[in-house]
């Protein structure tokens, strides 16, 4: 019966929607790039399929207004005498809220010429200006769209070449053979600490992502030879942005899945200024999904809860302020020494302990961008972060019978609580000195500040051992200037000098940057880029060490250098049409000053990143180098005609050499990884208010790489023992995943309803996550990826 009247009310409300006319507003504003004003007179049209569906003119503020847009996806263009035009594809209109676009125009080298509108623009290039290659806009739409994504900017980034994801357990970005931790994460121009739930000091990925794709806005993704305003990283870059909420009026919405209980808010704070404010908030769901005996990877319940904010206060057509802040609190409590048997498909936390960790991260910060004239505008930021996690580890000693554990003892084992903030002060200025040149400078200052304590038990001893104990300061400066040349329309240079300087140990870096992109043809465009960059490590590693009879301890990393590397890339990019395009890659980078043991072993900190674990490496030295080369593919159609495709492939090798001379494959060195994504959207109603997508994803990678353990040495200690001479040598099965995402939506007069479900790993394929060790008979057992993973989600708009 109930099944029958939930089927009654969804016709119900099928019915009435149709019969309604469903119509809704893009509106939004046009400004200069170079200087932030408001375009007066600039012309915007509405696209359906190359028709012109509607269109407007700016106002002496620059904004615009198209009123009775039927739902649906759409292109808007943006124009401009003088101006290069702007094409904004995949517009999706629905009926609960207005669409709202800020579009930002560049000057025309030629400053008269006749502006020809089409919908054929240069889909999947960066937003940012100054980027020559290896770099591209990603949509908060693809969040959504790409199957197995599950509205994680991280993972959805894990389809692009160059990337992999072979990772189930952690969202972890390994860029072109490269470490997680070489990754910087950026929004609103502030460095962030890692965004992510449950994340590890020093780690840059994590189980759940704690940005929430409904408040970001479109933003850039670069995996090498980025421009010369990014620092401290040598792998990639996230720089996000954070949308403006709703100026005219309020607008809720509210999601239940798998991820979370979620409720989103925006809207008008005073309508004559246009400041407005938007807000999300995040709740933990995954004690309900355990208790309904969906997997999810460990036994253990993870709680978690995450806010997201921005404040626009406009204060005239030159000057705007906004405030802006991100936070997550995360924990969970796992608990090794109730289990009864040994569990292969648990592939959280330490086998042989129990762990209770707590993990938190918040961001704050407050802009001002001011025009100054028609040329020039510049930017202030400032922002205080914070990120903190502990962790209380009781060892469990057991060995098994009867393929059942038998406990033998429990104690303390180990503890830690790691607090860092880091206060930033930014300034950037853009300047255009002429239609052919642009400069842009700036500096980005971050002070952190430390409060890090370990220490772990030893056993022989019976006693407590600290291993770090430190509170203090450093100061992370880095100026940085950068240069366009337009030489034609066809073919600019971005040049660029970033500086960094390490207060902690004096550490300094000069790295030039250079990049070039040449459109050789109307459907061509070739483009190389090459720099130098730099990172300084983990900040509790230059602190840790021994603990000496004066109780002081000992710090034998802290004078260590940056991380550096030369980045080298060449690409070449075909579009076949406006909507099909193709781009390769080929890359060649080289890694030096790479920490690696005083005692030759085949230790290298490029190893690190692996897994949600920190390390605590012996006396290290900078003498190791790296290389990572390799050629990625991408062959993509963008959404039109109601489908979208890619297929994105990577061929790479990454190596490194120690301290004892030898070559080795980095943990990271998968091989290859080939990615193929597909969408489908269908619409039916009188009105076309009812969208049903489906899409999939298969991904093929090499298996993950891992280090022999000697048996016999095992069984001795009772402990994993590697063979240091044949690390990374052996590798696991290769990986395979296939997802499938269906979605239902339906636009009704001012409400919309969207329903969705992403399965995960289809066929339940054991991917193999790492070789452990576990004594008795079989000593080594294989330690299996999340299975097959159902994730429904209910959203409403309103």
């Amino acid at each position: 019966m109930k099944r029958f009247l939930y089927l009654c009310f969804i016709l119900l409300i099928t019915y009435t929607a149709q019969s309604q006319k469903i119509v809704q507003t893009i509106r939004g504003n046009v400004i200069e790039s170079d200087s932030r004003l408001p375009l007066p007179g600039a012309t915007v049209a509405v696209y359906l399929d190359s028709n012109l569906i509607d269109g407007n003119i700016t106002d002496q503020n620059g904004r615009f207004r198209i009123d009775g847009i039927k739902v649906g996806r759409y292109t808007v263009i943006a124009s401009f005498m003088g101006y290069e035009t702007e094409v904004i594809p995949d517009v999706i209109v629905n009926s609960a809220r207005q669409t709202i676009l800020n579009l930002e125009l560049q000057e025309s080298i030629h400053q008269v010429k006749e502006i020809i509108v089409t919908d054929e623009g240069r889909k999947g290039e960066a937003l940012n200006k100054m980027a020559s290659i290896s770099a591209r806009v990603f949509s908060i739409d693809e969040t959504d769209r790409y199957a197995g994504s599950r509205g994680d900017p991280a993972r959805m980034a894990s389809n692009y070449a160059g990337v992999v994801g072979n990772n189930d357990a952690s969202n972890d970005i390994i860029i072109r053979g490269n470490s997680p931790m070489g990754v910087l994460w950026r929004i609103e121009d502030v460095n962030i600490p890692n965004p992510n739930h449950f994340g590890v000091a020093g780690n840059t990925g994590g189980p759940v992502g704690i940005l929430n794709n409904h408040v970001l806005t479109n933003s850039d993704f670069y995996t090498g030879a980025f421009p010369a305003q990014y620092g401290n990283s040598v792998a990639g870059v996230f720089d996000l942005s954070l949308r403006n909420g709703n100026n005219e009026q309020h607008e809720f919405s509210g999601q239940l899945g798998f991820l979370g209980l979620e409720l989103n808010g925006e809207g008008p704070i005073s309508r004559s200024s246009g400041a407005s404010y938007l807000a999300a908030y995040r709740f933990s769901t995954l004690a309900m999904v355990s208790a309904m005996g969906v997997n999810i990877g460990t036994d253990a319940v993870p709680h978690y809860q995450d806010l997201s904010f921005k404040i626009n206060l406009p204060v005239n057509n030159r000057t705007h302020v906004s405030l802006f802040g991100i936070g997550g609190s995360s924990g969970v409590d796992i608990i090794k020494s109730t289990q009864l048997a040994p569990d292969p498909t648990d592939v959280y936390g330490n086998q042989d302990s129990d762990e209770h960790f707590r993990s938190k991260m918040g961001a704050i910060g407050l802009n001002v961008t001011h025009s100054i004239n028609n040329n020039t505008f510049y930017k202030i930021t400032v922002s205080t972060s914070a990120e903190q996690t502990s962790n209380i580890i009781d060892l469990v000693v057991r060995h098994i019978t009867n393929n059942l554990f038998v406990i033998d003892s429990i104690y303390a084992s180990q503890g830690y609580r790691f607090t860092q903030f880091k206060h930033g002060l930014s300034f950037v200025l853009n300047k255009r000195v002429n239609n052919r040149n642009t400069i842009n400078f700036g500096i980005y200052n971050d002070l952190y500040q430390y409060n890090f304590k370990d220490s772990i038990y030893n056993k022989l001893q019976n006693t407590f051992i600290t291993r770090l104990n430190h509170q203090g300061f450093g100061l992370l400066a880095q100026p940085y200037f950068q240069w366009q040349y337009r030489a034609s329309e066809t073919l600019t240079f971005n040049t660029g000098i970033h500086g960094q300087w390490f207060g902690l140990n004096n550490s300094f870096a000069i790295e030039p940057r250079i990049g070039m992109r040449w459109q050789t043809s109307e459907h061509d465009i070739l483009s190389f880029g090459i720099g130098r960059h730099s990172q300084i490590l983990p900040t509790y590693i230059y602190f840790a060490g021994k603990e000496l009879p004066s109780g002081d301890i000992s710090q034998p990393n802290v004078n260590l250098g940056f991380i550096k590397s030369d980045h080298f890339v060449l690409g070449y990019d075909h579009y076949f049409s406006g909507n099909l395009h193709m781009r390769v890659e080929s890359y060649y980078q080289h890694l030096f000053n790479i920490p690696v043991t005083l005692t030759p072993s085949s230790y290298s900190i490029l190893n690190e990143g692996d897994e949600l674990n920190r390390f605590f490496p012996d006396s290290l030295q900078s003498t190791g180098t790296g290389r990572n080369y390799g050629i990625d593919f991408t062959l993509e159609k963008f959404f039109s005609n109601k489908y979208f495709a890619m297929l994105t492939g990577s061929l790479f090798d990454s190596k490194y050499i120690a301290s004892d001379g030898m070559l080795y494959n980095t943990v990271f060195n998968a091989k290859y990884i080939v990615n193929l994504l597909a969408t489908r959207e269908f619409q039916w109603g009188k009105k076309n208010n009812t969208i049903f997508e489906i899409g999939g994803k298969i991904t093929y990678a090499g298996g993950k790489r891992y280090t022999p353990i000697d048996t016999a040495a095992s069984n001795l200690v009772g402990y994993a023992v590697m063979i240091d001479a044949l690390r990374n040598t052996k590798s696991v099965r290769n990986y395979f995943r296939a997802d499938v995402r269906i979605d239902y939506k339906l636009n009704t007069k001012k409400v919309t309803h969207e329903i969705g479900l992403d399965l995960v790993n289809l066929f339940g394929i054991k991917n193999v996550y790492k070789i452990r060790y576990v004594g008795g008979t079989n000593p080594l057992q294989e330690e299996y990826q999340i299975g097959f993973l159902p994730i429904f989600y209910y959203r409403i708009e309103f």
